[in-house]
């Protein structure tokens, strides 16, 4: 994505977000993209929780199958 970007090509960029929101902004702004990363991150750490004590669950559960000894192909006899 940023293979071809070498650093004069990032000051442009900073320069430009520079022009359209302002100085006085970008804090504001810096601060609403920590925040957004912090909870994503958050919610993706509960999601691997949930899926990981949901996948315990179905090992710690094993189903059981009663042996009854008779073999289900073997007809009864008289």
């Amino acid at each position: 994505m940023f293979a071809g970007m070498q650093g004069w090509h990032l000051l442009i960029v900073l320069a430009v977000i520079l022009l359209l929101f302002g100085a006085a902004k970008l804090p504001a702004l810096a601060k609403s993209m920590g925040q957004s990363a912090r909870v994503f991150k958050g919610e993706m750490k509960a999601m691997k929780d949930e899926d990981a004590t949901r996948t315990d669950a179905v090992v710690a559960e094993p189903t059981t199958v009663k042996d009854s000894g008779v073999d289900p192909e073997t007809p009864p006899r008289a």
